[in-house]
């Protein structure tokens, strides 16, 4: 199997330094990584999040297409219970105008904050997902002109037009989204680096139970996995004390930027602390890039999907540079 790399960026905010500085972070990884030959670049939507700076992918796409030239920059992705089906059609048509053939429209479901932030991010209401299917299929209709004579907004002018449309993709970390992007004939990405169990059976599911739509004449999946890949073993491991204590920070509610290499090496875990982080380490792919790209290549092929994405973060930015850096060497890209 020819395996596709592709990256999920979140914009973390490191200790020290600004979500400003986190921003400009992901617009120089995004430039590498088009040098190096990633195939696709996504951006993640969260709110009020001290250690994740970017609200509004969709913003940032818009400079993100200007600064590459090969891959495909997208979300992952925009939440769409809390937006208008038509707008958000509206502004995916402008940023394919914009980069046509390059665009991706991935799309969650989950509130991308605590209850609090979802109230305000909907506007005084909370955010549901009961109508999440309806929302999907009517952004699909508006992107491809494809509504029933019947529907209210059928006649609803949708600018830019084009002759390209954008990638739609279905983000999920258990079978829902898997379910429902087979029903409606579109692509799947299993987030492995929320929930490491079950999702190669989602993924088998969603191929086997995919519909061919006017979209997408068959399945495509891609899984996403956290990594952090070195020049050794030793070296990733060590870089990895960062993430495990973001993760216990997370499991404490505590709303911190990433910790620095520096700050997590001073942390003194309570015996049960350590065995918390530890057990989140199947999430995880972490090592030397023989490692990597052997553990890499394994999952993908227990997912039986043609592409996998990387999300890395570690405690300073060069670090995390260097690691798609040594993944993309690994497998011979660009």
């Amino acid at each position: 199997m020819s395996l596709k790399l592709s990256i999920l960026d979140q914009s973390p905010v490191i200790s020290g330094h600004t979500p400003a500085q986190a921003v400009q972070a992901t617009l120089e990884l995004a430039r590498r990584a088009d040098e190096l030959g990633y195939r696709r670049y996504w951006l993640a939507e969260h709110h009020a999040i001290a250690a994740l700076a970017d609200p509004c992918p969709e913003v940032l796409l818009a400079r993100l297409g200007a600064e590459t030239r090969r891959m495909r920059v997208g979300t992952g992705g925009v939440l769409l219970p809390y937006y208008s089906a038509f707008k958000v059609a509206e502004v995916f048509r402008m940023l394919e105008a914009l980069y046509p053939g390059r665009v991706d429209l991935g799309l969650g479901r989950a509130p991308g904050g605590d209850q609090r932030t979802a109230h305000a991010v909907g506007g005084g209401q909370f955010p549901s997902a009961d109508d999440f299917p309806q929302r999907v299929w009517e952004l699909v209709g508006h992107l491809d002109g494809t509504l029933p004579d019947d529907h209210p907004h059928k006649r609803v002018r949708l600018q830019p037009g084009g002759t390209t449309a954008p990638e739609v993709w279905l983000l999920g970390s258990s079978d829902y989204s898997g379910a429902l992007a087979a029903q409606l004939g579109l692509r799947f990405a299993f987030a492995h680096f929320i929930n490491a169990k079950g999702g190669d059976a989602v993924t088998r599911a969603y191929r086997e139970r995919f519909q061919p739509s006017a979209r997408e004449g068959a399945s495509a999946a891609l899984v996403c996995v956290f990594m952090i890949c070195a020049e050794t073993d030793a070296r990733a491991e060590r870089l990895a004390a960062s993430i495990d204590l973001r993760r216990l920070h997370m499991a404490l509610n505590l709303d911190t930027p990433v910790p620095t290499l520096e700050e997590a090496e001073r942390h003194v875990y309570a015996e049960e602390q350590r065995r918390y982080v530890l057990s989140q380490r199947d999430r995880a792919i972490i090592g030397g890039p023989e490692k990597c790209r052997r553990e890499a290549t394994a999952l993908a092929e227990r997912y039986g999907a043609e592409e996998l994405m990387v999300l890395t973060i570690t405690g300073d930015y060069p670090s995390r540079l260097r690691s798609y850096e040594l993944l993309a060497a690994s497998f011979g890209l660009a």
